[in-house]
């Protein structure tokens, strides 16, 4: 290990951008006035730019049509490009009464090789993987991080060796195979050393969300029949250890950062748990390493469904090693050895997104990953972008709309000349990469007021957000809004589209430079196909994947495994979409009633109301709203009668929704009087049950924010539930969407579930 004072470069806007005081979830993106205010930067002088800070990007818009045929030879490692793929003798494929899925996890599948092309690359384990990074980058920076103002680091030999070290610390500590080691906590390198040993020892990594309850936590750790938890500092292991009890396959927990507050029997720090395995011989860690296969599990990532507990998401190592190699190549990242991929870690690990992006396809070209502050997402990630000058870049919605709004408000604030400069600015690279979008990415040569934009504001702007070297902005997990993407698209920033899931070892598919439009989620990962099955007049059906991304299965969950891969293979993603003559992707609803909020939060919405309605015996329906929303609001009717001829909704209470009323201190008798907020006091306890509700909230996004009582109770002849009585959430999101947009329109983002009663 070694420490460097300044390796990411530090920009010189960085000093001018100091914390915000408000630092609630998701705070400004940027942190002070000089974030890439349009009209600040259109006016500075541009004598002293260097044409080095800026050749990355332009390099990258002139070798487009160069490299989009041909991959670049430096993918044609470990991975080899040739047709004719040769199999490695450790995993006979396809094998004799292999299938295609399993959900045991100690079982193998037979994976979905092709002849010739990506798909027919022979499969390989991650510690093969790995080991073919270190020999090609041994001395290339791996990981990076800060303590205090200083970065540190490790290069991709230290890199290995520590994960081999934890490796033989989590056998020593009694890891067994198949068996998990949870991991609890933010970004960081022991997060990654702690995942990849896990692997290593033939065990599960398994990480779990920072955000969780002790009750989900001991949920997904007894799922997973963990040996072993690694949490980052003492708040997480509070709640390790409320539910230790109830973790029979539980032997130790480690700690790595800050130090132990209190001394327990098989409680280790960091430190003490890498030194447990430093003098242990490797004969018994290269066993195991020998005798793992690439169709094998070994990292488990949990997601929730509509309804019940989450399910555990098996990936092989081919999963990973494949869609690394795949997703790399498509997007044509750069190999270490001509010129090293540098991304930003801070995105929840537990999600695939994250983890493909930070840990493996990184670990594939030799890139550096370094990691974010804690409170990243209140403001810091803004500091580390512009130290660290990331060469990629995801963010999810919530993220460039936090950038979007920021920059837009201090626009707000300049002066006349400089607004009308930026504006001018903007709209001539909107219409300019609107024309390169619809010549797939080719421009013989760029106008001139394009050049001049560029030159007086485009640069700036990068160079303030710290995407100066970024040749690839991407977003993902969550719906974006095209007006979101046409601001950045006018700053010259194209944010290209991802698609996939935890079950498709996160991308399916991936917009490109030269194949890219605006609201579609780009063409399919080469290897890899997409079907739209039983299409509508207008093409829209459900979108199924096909390819060595692929999962495994749900760990002991065949009736779930089933239900999500038809008896071919096809894995069914619950999306609506379609695609149009050139292959590009549109998603256009949802099967599922899983809610994706901006933040890229998947939230089941019936356990959520059906929490309420017990909480709240007055409450008849109850419909979360929240997909590609900041926060969760709630649409609420009140128990009434029914007309007994045509099922419609009445007005009048009934009997025992009258008498609920009477004993919390109201004198309503129907719908009217409460409604709208009329009565206060029926108001105040339906707060009180929302607030008992959130009170066990698993995470801070799965809290109810804002609810409103209809003037009406939900029917089938009113048309927002079927014949079965099931809610039908489109129907009633277009009939109520103006009390749905009412819960948005504030400026401020409600932060606790204490808000104020709607007003009457």
């Amino acid at each position: 290990m070694r420490t460097i004072v300044c390796e990411p470069t530090t920009m010189s806007t960085a000093e001018v951008m100091d914390p915000p005081a408000d630092v609630s979830c998701l705070q400004s993106f940027g942190t002070g006035d000089s974030i890439a205010s349009l009209d600040e930067v259109a006016v500075e002088s541009t004598v002293n730019e260097s044409s080095g800070e800026d050749s990355a990007c332009e390099r990258e818009e002139e070798s487009i049509t160069k490299s989009e045929v041909t991959p670049p030879a430096s993918e044609q490692s470990t991975h080899t490009q040739s047709d004719e793929a040769v199999r490695p003798d450790s995993l006979p494929l396809p094998g004799v009464g292999e299938t295609l899925w399993t959900s045991r996890g100690s079982g193998e599948v037979k994976l979905r090789m092709a002849e010739s092309g990506p798909a027919a690359e022979p499969p390989v384990t991650i510690n093969q993987m790995f080991t073919s990074a270190v020999e090609r980058f041994g001395d290339k920076t791996a990981l990076g991080w800060k303590e205090g103002e200083q970065w540190k680091t490790l290069n991709y030999r230290e890199y290995y060796q520590t994960c081999r070290t934890a490796a033989k610390s989590f056998l020593k500590l009694g890891l067994e195979r198949y068996h998990g080691v949870g991991i609890l906590g933010f970004n960081s390198a022991e997060w990654f050393i702690a995942d990849i040993a896990a692997i290593l020892a033939g065990g599960f990594a398994v990480g779990i969300y920072t955000t969780n309850s002790p009750e989900a936590c001991q949920y997904v750790a007894e799922n997973c029949q963990a040996n072993i938890l690694v949490v980052e500092n003492h708040k997480q292991l509070q709640k390790i250890l409320q539910v230790q009890d109830q973790l029979p396959h539980l032997k130790a927990i480690i700690q790595y950062k800050d130090a132990l507050k209190e001394k327990r029997p098989n409680l280790y720090t960091w430190a003490e748990f890498l030194e447990m395995g430093r003098d242990e011989p490797d004969t018994r860690l290269d066993d195991i390493i020998a005798s793992q296969k690439p169709n094998q599990c070994c990292t488990l990532i949990y997601t929730s469904g509509t309804t019940g507990q989450p399910k555990g998401v098996m990936l092989s190592h081919d999963n990973l090693t494949w869609t690394a190699f795949a997703t790399g190549r498509h997007v044509r990242l750069t190999e270490a050895t001509v010129s090293q991929e540098v991304v930003v870690s801070y995105l929840p690990l537990s999600h695939i997104a994250a983890q493909m992006i930070d840990i493996w396809l990184t670990m594939k070209v030799g890139g550096a990953t370094y990691f974010a502050q804690p409170d990243a997402l209140k403001g810091s990630l803004a500091v580390t972008l512009r130290e660290v000058r990331p060469t990629a870049f995801m963010g999810v919605p919530r993220v460039w709309e936090k950038m979007q709004e920021k920059m837009k408000s201090i626009g707000a604030k300049s002066s006349t000349v400089r607004r009308k400069v930026a504006s001018w600015a903007k709209d001539v690279g909107l219409q300019t990469n609107l024309t390169k979008m619809e010549l797939n990415g080719t421009m013989a040569r760029k106008p001139l007021n394009y050049r001049l934009a560029k030159k007086l504001v485009f640069r700036k702007v990068r160079k303030a957000l710290g995407l100066d070297r970024c040749t690839k902005c991407y977003t993902g997990a969550a719906p974006i809004t095209k007006d979101t993407l046409e601001f950045f698209l006018s700053l010259d920033i194209p944010v290209y589209e991802l698609y996939g899931m935890s079950e498709s070892t996160g991308p399916h598919t991936i917009s490109l430079p030269e194949a890219f439009r605006l609201t579609s989620c780009g063409k399919v990962i080469g290897g890899c196909q997409t079907k739209i099955v039983s299409p509508d007049e207008d093409g829209n059906g459900e979108i199924c994947f096909w390819g060595r991304h692929v999962f495994m299965g749900y760990l002991n969950m065949p009736e779930k495994t089933e239900e999500a891969l038809d008896s071919e293979g096809w894995l069914h993603s619950g999306d609506l979409g379609k695609q149009d003559k050139q292959d590009f992707l549109f998603i256009t609803g949802r099967i599922k009633e899983l809610i994706i909020t901006a933040g890229g939060e998947n939230i089941p919405p019936v356990p959520i109301e059906d929490a309420v309605k017990e909480a709240v015996p007055l409450i008849s329906n109850a419909m979360l709203i929240g997909d590609k929303r900041k926060f969760l609001s709630m649409l609420l009717t009140v128990k009434c009668q029914m007309n007994a001829e045509t099922g419609a909704p009445e007005d009048e209470l009934t009997p025992e929704a009258v008498e609920l009323c009477r004993k919390l201190g109201s004198n309503a008798t129907k719908v009217s009087d409460i409604a709208g907020g009329r009565d206060r006091v029926i108001y105040a306890a339906i707060q009180e049950g929302i607030n008992r509700v959130n009170e066990k909230a698993t995470s801070n996004a799965q809290r109810i924010q804002k609810w409103t009582v209809l003037e009406e109770d939900f029917s089938i002849p009113g048309g927002e539930l079927g014949p079965t009585m099931k809610l039908k959430r489109p129907v009633v999101t277009k009939m109520y969407k103006e009390q749905i947009e009412n819960f948005y329109k504030e400026v401020v983002t409600p932060s606790t579930p204490d808000n104020p009663l709607p007003s009457k």
